[in-house]
C-alpha cells in the first residue's frame, strides 16, 4: 500500500471515529426506542472496530520506502 492510500485510509478510520462519537452521543441521549439505540449502538461499534483495525495497520506496516 503506498503511502498516499495510507494517507487516504487514516482520514476515513478518523472520519469514522468522529461518526461512532455522533452516533453514540445520539443513541444514549436523543432515542427512546430500544431497536434504535441498539442500531445505533451497533454500528457504532462496528465503525470503531474499522477505525481500531485501520489504526493498527498503518501504525505496524511501517514506512513505504518509496
Amino acid at each position: 500500500m503506498s503511502s498516499l492510500d495510507k494517507m487516504w485510509l487514516s482520514f476515513y478510520a478518523m472520519g469514522a471515529m468522529f461518526v461512532c462519537m455522533i452516533l453514540i452521543s445520539i443513541s444514549r441521549n436523543k432515542l427512546n426506542n430500544k431497536l434504535l439505540k441498539f442500531v445505533f449502538s451497533l454500528t457504532a461499534w462496528l465503525l470503531l472496530l474499522f477505525a481500531f483495525f485501520s489504526m493498527v495497520y498503518i501504525v505496524f506496516s511501517g514506512p513505504t520506502g518509496g
